[in-house]
């Protein structure tokens, strides 16, 4: 299992790489608008992309990179008492579901997604569907994922990706919630009242 879960992670974050460069291209060559607002260059929500973009390649780059050079474990400090396949496979289980999940709030949204805050956006609020349930439901998929990566590969490495990848989750969540209280004051509090911010 360890080894499937070796040649697994780097297909699955080469996959999730492509997937999302093809997407993002292929919206802006479509709608001829742009799709990623990281925010002014050395604002809050700017460190947030960054980060966040940092570590996501730092991740595709360390799986690919063990599974052909299965040594570099040595450097990751496996944790070996969770190295263990019902561990690895529940993780590689989470992993896949929050990916599958954040695709399909993705595809729900359409043209109305977009990866940061759009200071023209939204012109309406998003209530239904996910939203009904949680005011993060994106996020919520990119954090199940981030948790089933780390036991997927449990390790130093994979723990530090967790708890700064949850932090960055965190910081962006408040930063697009206090957009939407300065866009919706009325509706977006009432909405705040009835829906968690997670689950």
């Amino acid at each position: 299992m360890v080894e499937f879960a070796r040649l697994y992670l780097a297909a699955f974050y080469s996959f999730v790489a492509a997937f999302y460069s093809v997407r993002i291209l292929l919206k802006k060559h479509r709608t001829s608008r742009e799709m990623v607002f990281p925010g002014e260059r050395f604002c809050s929500t700017w460190w947030n992309h960054m980060i966040f973009r940092f570590f996501r390649a730092a991740i595709w780059m360390t799986c690919v990179f063990r599974w052909l050079f299965p040594a570099i474990d040595n450097n990751l400090g496996i944790i070996s008492e969770l190295n263990i396949w019902p561990v690895v496979l529940s993780g590689i289980v989470l992993l896949t579901a929050g990916f599958a999940f954040t695709v399909a709030v993705h595809f729900n949204l359409g043209d109305r997604w977009r990866s940061g805050i759009d200071p023209g956006e939204p012109q309406y609020l998003i209530t239904d569907g996910y939203y009904r349930f949680t005011r993060n439901p994106m996020f919520l998929g990119v954090a199940t994922a981030q948790f089933g990566f780390f036991l997927a590969l449990p390790s130093l490495f994979s723990g530090v990706c967790l708890f700064i990848g949850l932090y960055i989750l965190r910081r962006q969540a408040l930063a697009e919630e206090a957009h939407l209280l300065q866009t919706f004051p009325n509706d977006y509090r009432a909405y705040m009242r009835n829906v968690r911010r997670w689950l």
